[in-house]
C-alpha cells in the first residue's frame, strides 16, 4: 500500500531516519519474537549504511522485574514476567549487531513504553538537530511504530513511512495499519518503499 513517490518532494538535510526497536529481544526465540524482522533487516541496513549519522534508533527496555511500572504496566509485567530484564538479561535489549555497529555515529534513544516521545529525549535530540522530516522503519507496525508515527504527526514532523522496512508479529494487523496510514493519514504520512527513500534522500 505504497504511494508511487514522495508527495512533498525529495528528502533534505533536515531529515532523520528513525528506526524503531530493531533489537535482539524481538529477533531471537521468545514470546515476543517478530518473525519478519530478518526479512526487513537488509533493507534497513542499506539505509543505515548510507545514513548512519542521520539515524536514530529507539530501544524498548522492559521492566527490570515483574510488577514494575505505572498503572496497567504493572499488570503487563505480571503477565510478561518471563520477559523482564532480570529474566532475559539486559543484553537482549541490544540492537541487532549489524545495526549496533553503526553506533556511533548513529544515536540510541531508550524508552520504557511504546511511545518514544513521552520521556522527552527524542524530542530534545530532534530539536537540537533542527529536524523537520522523519523516515520511519522498524517494528512493530501496529504497536511501537504506531505510537511513533502518531506522536510524530502531533509534533508536526513530515512523516515518511517505509512500508517494506516495517515488521510485525501479526500479518492481519500489519496490513490493517498500513491501510490506516495510507488512507486515514494520507495528508500527514507518506507511504513509500525503500527504493524510493534511497533514490530521493539527496
Amino acid at each position: 500500500m505504497s504511494a508511487p513517490g514522495l508527495a512533498y518532494g525529495p528528502l533534505g538535510d533536515r531529515c532523520v531516519h528513525l528506526c524503531v526497536d530493531m533489537q535482539r529481544l524481538f529477533a531471537e526465540p521468545s514470546p515476543w519474537a517478530t518473525p519478519w524482522i530478518t526479512r526487513v533487516l537488509p533493507r534497513i541496513e542499506s539505509l543505515v549504511e548510507r545514513r548512519a549519522a542521520q539515524t536514530v534508533f529507539t530501544r524498548f527496555l522492559p521492566a527490570s522485574k515483574p510488577g514494575q511500572g505505572i498503572g496497567t504496566w504493572k499488570h503487563y509485567y505480571q503477565r510478561w514476567a518471563s520477559m523482564t530484564l532480570t529474566e532475559i538479561g539486559f543484553e537482549m535489549a541490544d540492537l541487532l549487531p549489524s545495526l549496533a555497529r553503526h553506533c556511533p555515529p548513529a544515536a540510541i534513544i531508550d524508552k520504557h513504553i511504546y511511545s518514544p516521545w513521552f520521556e522527552g529525549k527524542l524530542t530534545s535530540l530532534l530539536t537540537e538537530r533542527k529536524t523537520d522530516t522523519l523516515v520511519i522503519t522498524g517494528g512493530e507496525t501496529d504497536v511501537c511504530v504506531l505510537a511513533t508515527v502518531l506522536g510524530a504527526i502531533d509534533f508536526g514532523f513530515r512523516v515518511v513511512l517505509v512500508t517494506d522496512a516495517l515488521c510485525s508479529s501479526s500479518d492481519a494487523t500489519h496490513d490493517a495499519l498500513l491501510t490506516v496510514y495510507h488512507q486515514r493519514f494520507a495528508q500527514q504520512v507518506e507511504t513509500v518503499e525503500m527504493e524510493t527513500i534511497l533514490s530521493s534522500w539527496t
